[in-house]
């Protein structure tokens, strides 16, 4: 164990990493994952006087403006001068210096890549310690997380199969991707989900896909199918749009990403336009900012379900500490290991069983990180093609 105080940044290093691939995934904005194509995650290792910590960034250019090139190059040539030489544990200060480094303009600014380096800090804090991230803050309300096994892009005649190997993985909660199918057939896929699996947890998420009009349309089909939310139905900066649906709706509306900062959660509070808040570390920009979100929310009295972006296990384990220092206790989208594999990390790393999370106790993320396979595995995402 070490004291953090003369902790200091002195090194950050990026490895844009090829994970195998183990089924297709799209939302509507595109595909996420393609079977047979390597996944591509970059993995961050922050260095301070012999410690190290990790993070990861998913870079998803149909769900977010960032790529694998982008997010490397922020890093190298922005966020990790940015952080160099200041004290490991000024976890608020780093933000403050992400934000000059590459301002938040309209959006975040870079929020994978600024989550990357935040993680990876929390990470190298808790070994540093010897304590989970989770120890580290003082708060976690539960032991386990529920996951939900996700359906997307099938047709509702090929639902029932979809269903039947999630249910068979023990999975007892489903999320449907709609937007990808004319408004008929969306609504022809959920209540194929629901006829499935009548007793599960089920909600939706449309990726900003609708219009309000259409988004209402929806929400009417989806009330008598026991749908608990309505994720991101209208693009992320329709407030107005947004508002008006949440007024009008008969199912809760969920926001995701129209909340990439705790600002943007505190303006739908104000205007009464928010059901349901997704906690979602790298649309955030991290830990730090995401249990600011969290905690926000908690005060405002908004609901809080968990999301991730198929992230591989290190960002399912930051996703873990977080939805369980907050307690939450409905089931949540962190979809990696439906959709790849971390072939980086060693051990058990994060034990899914039976569509049930527990979340690490180990230090730091709880997630050991072999760096001879990170190497093995690197790609020069720069590279001319």
């Amino acid at each position: 164990m070490r004291a953090l105080a003369g902790l200091t940044v002195d090194r950050v290093d990026t490895y844009a990493v090829a994970l195998p691939t183990v089924r297709s995934f799209g939302v509507s904005g595109g595909a996420v994952a393609v079977a047979g194509t390597p996944s591509i995650r970059v993995l961050v290792r922050v260095s301070a006087d012999g410690i190290t910590g990790w993070g990861e960034a998913t870079p998803i250019p149909a769900w977010t403006y960032e790529t694998a090139e982008s997010i490397v190059t922020t890093i190298d040539r922005y966020l990790a001068p940015a952080v160099l030489g200041r004290p490991a544990w000024d976890l608020d200060g780093v933000t403050t210096a992400f934000d000059r480094a590459v301002n938040r303009g309209f959006t975040i600014g870079a929020p994978l890549a600024k989550s990357a380096v935040d993680v990876a800090l929390h990470d190298l804090l808790g070994r540093a310690l010897g304590v989970s991230v989770g120890v580290l803050w003082g708060q976690r309300r539960r032991d386990t997380i529920d996951l939900g096994w996700i359906v997307a892009g099938q047709s509702a005649a090929e639902v029932a199969d979809a269903v039947a190997e999630g249910r068979a993985l023990g999975y007892r909660a489903f999320k449907v991707k709609v937007g990808l199918h004319p408004e008929a057939e969306d609504a022809a896929v959920v209540r194929a989900v629901r006829d499935a699996a009548p007793d599960a947890a089920l909600w939706v998420d449309a990726n900003q896909a609708y219009t309000v009009d259409a988004a209402l349309r929806m929400a009417r089909r989806l009330a008598d199918l026991d749908v608990t939310a309505f994720e991101q139905p209208l693009p992320a900066n329709d407030v107005a749009g947004l508002r008006r649906l949440r007024a009008a709706s008969p199912v809760p509306v969920a926001l995701d990403e129209s909340l990439r900062h705790p600002s943007d959660l505190a303006t739908f509070v104000k205007l009464d336009a928010v059901d349901v808040a997704i906690a979602k570390v790298q649309r955030s920009g991290g830990l730090t900012l995401s249990r600011r979100l969290c905690a926000l929310a908690e005060d405002a009295g908004v609901r809080l379900m968990g999301s991730g972006l198929t992230d591989s296990d290190l960002g399912l384990a930051a996703s873990l500490h977080l939805f369980a220092a907050y307690g939450i206790d409905t089931p949540v989208d962190l979809n990696g290991r439906q959709f790849l594999t971390s072939a980086y990390a060693t051990g058990e790393t994060v034990r899914v069983r039976d569509g049930v999370a527990t979340v690490p106790t180990g230090p730091g993320l709880g997630v050991d990180v072999d760096e001879s396979v990170v190497r093995d595995l690197a790609v020069d995402v720069l590279a001319r093609p």
